[in-house]
């Protein structure tokens, strides 16, 4: 049951909050990195060390020279092999198990099995990183400048006008001045993908060069004749190895004891990581799809006008083209964050008066005089209404 409560507390990673509640400031993309994936990671890290699961992560077998906790003790944390000549051996006529045999030819040392959980840890704390470096960047600045309308749209139809023209009073204020900001974003969407395209790299050395054409040796595996075939899961993760202890005899000669040793954790360990290169392949495509779409942002206004008219349903193609030559990368990503978090209705009102302000027009073909007055930069701070109330308590 404790296994069970740690497991339920790494699913934070992947709660769904209302938009209300906290602002979104990035993609759904970004959002598999941090959220998915490092809990996956830290999921798995609490699997491995849950001995209980599968008993002890190490059992050997030696001919009674040594006691079993010493020769347990000292085939984890020293190493064991395999022979990988003999893996496509048949069982039980020429070996007692793949990868067994006499200590003849080749030996492939298996030792990560006592760094699987720190590195699943460290593999996690890496996956966070991006989005922890964009929060700081970021500093809440959309959550700020949108509270009170994020969510369901407003009923209050002057209230919604009044937000939309303090809103649009903002950014119209800060024009050109959100470039560093958007920087960072990009920045951190791009060591996003950085990040997974190492991990892939990283886990190959890590398994010894195993790792890289994992999944696909697991799936031709699968399509092979049952005589034929070697399981590579066995071969990169051994079920049964072998260890070697020498010790002093009693007339001081070195004697060899030539165990075989169980790795029950790596019934767990061949399964994290089959499904681990699957789901970084796919968060690595997913990644680069995502770069270059905001390569294409930056580079294309065109694309940014795109985005305006077909997913924010925004205005004329002469209005918003007006808008994007007027407007900057920092500033278009600002509002492309502010229309994830908005209703669309809201966000299309709060464009159609940033237009009027920068003296574009409107693009719904309302009055500038159906909406009240544009406050003050003072009036978007979140201390005005507490500076107002102080106002009139102090008033003769």
């Amino acid at each position: 049951m404790a296994v069970f409560g740690l497991v339920s507390a790494v699913a934070g990673f992947v709660k769904v909050r209302y938009l209300v509640d906290k602002a979104v400031i990035d993609n759904m993309v970004f959002r598999a990195h941090y959220r998915i994936t490092s809990a996956i990671l830290f999921a798995c890290c609490i699997l491995v060390c849950a001995n209980n699961l599968i008993g002890d992560p190490i059992n050997c077998l030696s001919d009674g020279g040594v006691p079993e906790n010493v020769i347990n003790t000292y085939c984890w944390i020293t190493y064991t092999f395999t022979l990988p000549h003999n893996n496509a051996k048949p069982v039980g006529t020429h070996v007692a198990h793949p990868g067994l045999g006499g200590d003849i030819g080749e030996k492939r040392y298996h030792s990560y099995y006592q760094w699987v959980p720190f590195m699943l840890f460290f593999q996690g704390i890496l996956f966070y990183m991006p989005h922890w470096i964009w929060k700081q960047w970021e500093e809440g600045k959309v959550r700020m400048i949108s509270e009170g309308m994020r969510g369901a749209l407003l009923d209050n139809k002057p209230e919604r006008q009044a937000k939309s023209q303090r809103l649009a009073k903002y950014i119209s204020d800060t024009l050109h001045l959100h470039n560093t900001y958007a920087a960072g974003y990009f920045f951190c969407e791009a060591l996003n993908f950085v990040n997974v395209v190492g991990n892939i790299f990283f886990i190959d050395t890590f398994l010894g060069g195993a790792f890289l054409s994992y999944g696909t040796d697991v799936l031709k595996f699968s399509n092979m004749n049952q005589e034929q075939r070697s399981d590579p899961m066995v071969e990169v993760f051994p079920r049964v190895t072998k260890c070697t202890f020498h010790k002093f005899g009693a007339s001081g000669t070195i004697q060899k004891f030539d165990a075989l040793c169980v790795l029950a954790l790596n019934i767990l360990n061949e399964k994290i990581y089959i499904f681990l290169w699957f789901w970084f392949i796919i968060l690595a495509v997913l990644s680069g799809i995502a770069l270059l779409y905001s390569m294409a942002v930056v580079l294309l206004p065109s694309t940014r006008e795109t985005i305006l008219r077909k997913r924010f349903k925004f205005g004329t193609p002469a209005g918003v083209s007006a808008l994007i030559r007027e407007t900057q990368v920092g500033d278009f990503l600002l509002l492309h964050l502010l229309g994830q978090n908005m209703n669309i209705m809201m966000f299309n009102e709060v464009l159609d008066e940033l237009c009027r302000q920068l003296n574009l027009g409107s693009t719904s073909g309302a009055s500038p005089t159906s909406v009240p007055s544009a406050p003050s930069t003072l009036e978007m701070s979140p201390i005005y209404p507490e500076i107002e109330k102080y106002a009139k308590d102090t008033e003769i």
